[in-house]
């Protein structure tokens, strides 16, 4: 089950002024570009590497240096090239090298291509990037960025005890560099590239987490960043408690969704006629399954992949047929597990960014309330996002969060699905109203995670292209339906 539950995971992936990025300068060679690391996968476009230096402390720029790999897919136009866009596409840990390739694959204009180098990354800590590591096992009962699903008082005490070991054994593997993990130092990264790209300023598109890291840079170097688009949002600058348990509002409001493409498909996967019915049905496997693992798979496993399955329509068949596979003898048979995957370095990263990036409650009793509470708020998924979390037991955040500044350039276009289970709508609500003047926000009548190249609407595609091309906001916030 462990094996299984850590494939079901991998499915689903400051003191700005006191510390500053060197600025771009006449004498500073540019990055020595050439082919990259054959783990780097590309299927539509050749993209070329480089390592780029940066230091490991920006408070001590002479220190040690750690280097950073970065991609490029050079713009084939110089006449309408303008600059570099660079991506993030979430996590914190996820590997940003290929990434660049992949959008080209979805359709990223050629205007856009035209205008920029697109720039792919592995920040600081991920893959090529002076990888950390916890060491992490693939058999390990917890690896995550999500709690496990609570059913009591007593569960939220156990996963304390299984938070706390994991926050003391990146502890004991770290060294010296996890306390310089952070979503500050990695903004102050993308300035330490922008300026070895020798280029004034940087436009930026990052997802899900990167919707944080993008909105750290326009707050901490607003002057150098250039068109900002920000994608399924966290609501600041960093992953906090609240923001985690507002999983529990996306998996709510994304569910229907799913329930409703289900009952219309009963005849063949006969989960409910209804999305009511399919409802009912989640929550009577959940609790069966609390009480009775089958094929290897618990209460919690279930709604970690019912969870997992709402970011995309893509998903929803195949978690239609986990369904059946636990709902008992003669259902459809359990489909093939994929191979665990090696979750050390990317769960590595996350922990450390996310507990290094704000200060999380140290109390299991402020957890064991939350959890009531959510399970009564939020029935379908609460008790799991407002559980415990190694953050609990990690130490004090070296510094404090990047804060938004909404003094700056008006060049923030924030995107976001009005149903989306990790991020919902809330949270591009919440960091709209914090950049203020400086961003519009765009509301899209879908649902999964992801909008810009990752959804099919028409209206979100083209204001995001015609902004990066042509660099004009809309006039006010807007509804794509």
């Amino acid at each position: 089950m462990k094996r299984r539950r850590a494939a079901v995971v991998a499915a689903m992936l400051g003191l700005a002024s006191s510390v500053v990025a060197p600025t771009a300068t006449a004498q500073q060679p540019g990055p020595a570009w050439g082919p990259c690391p054959a783990d780097v996968k590309t299927e539509t476009v050749a993209l070329e590497c480089a390592t780029i230096p940066v230091p490991l402390n920006y408070s001590d720029p002479g220190g040690e240096q750690i280097e950073l790999m970065v991609s490029r897919l050079a713009s084939k136009n110089p006449a309408k090239r303008r600059g570099v866009l660079m991506l993030n596409p979430g996590g914190p840990g996820g590997s940003g090298l290929a990434f660049p390739d992949f959008l080209a694959s979805r359709g990223m204009p050629t205007s856009v291509l035209d205008s920029y180098d697109v720039i792919g990354m592995d920040t600081r800590g991920i893959g090529h990037s002076s990888p950390v590591s916890c060491g992490f096992t693939p058999d390990q009962d917890y690896l995550g960025n999500i709690p496990p699903y609570a059913v009591d008082e007593a569960a939220v005490a156990e996963q304390a005890e299984s938070a706390k070991r994991i926050a003391e054994q990146c502890a004991a593997h770290d060294d010296g560099r996890f306390r310089h993990l952070s979503t500050a130092n990695m903004a102050r990264d993308l300035d330490s590239v922008r300026a070895a790209l020798g280029e004034e300023k940087t436009s930026y598109l990052g997802y899900s987490y990167g919707s944080a890291l993008g909105s750290a840079y326009a707050s901490m170097f607003p002057e150098r960043s250039d068109r900002i688009v920000v994608d399924s949002n966290l609501a600041d600058t960093h992953l906090d408690r609240d923001a985690l348990r507002r999983y529990a509002l996306g998996f709510e409001q994304t569910f229907p969704d799913f329930a409703k493409w289900v009952a219309a498909r009963h005849d063949v996967y006969g989960l409910g006629r209804t999305p009511e019915e399919v409802r009912e049905t989640y929550f009577r496997t959940a609790e069966r399954l609390d009480a009775a693992p089958v094929n290897g798979v618990d209460g919690r496993v279930f709604r970690l992949a019912t969870f997992a399955g709402l970011y995309a329509e893509v998903s929803y068949g195949s978690t239609a047929q986990t369904w059946q596979s636990v709902q008992g003898e003669g259902e459809a048979p359990q489909p093939a597990a994929a191979p665990a995957p090696d979750t050390d370095n990317l769960w590595s990263v996350f922990l450390g960014v996310t507990c290094n990036d704000v200060d999380w409650p140290s109390d299991v009793g402020t957890y064991q309330r939350a959890v009531a509470e959510d399970r009564e708020r939020y029935p379908m998924y609460g008790a799991a996002s407002a559980n415990i979390f190694p953050c609990a037991f990690w130490g004090d955040p070296a510094e404090p969060p990047v804060a938004i500044d909404d003094q700056g350039p008006a060049n923030v276009l924030v995107l976001q699905n009005r149903r989306d289970p990790v991020t919902p709508h809330r949270n591009a609500e919440i960091l709209d109203e914090k950049f203020g003047d400086r961003s519009r926000l765009v509301s899209v009548e879908g649902s999964g995670h992801g909008v810009y190249l990752l959804g099919d609407n028409a209206c979100a595609f083209n204001t995001t292209t015609d902004f990066l091309v042509g660099g004009q906001l809309p006039e006010e916030n807007t509804d794509c339906r």
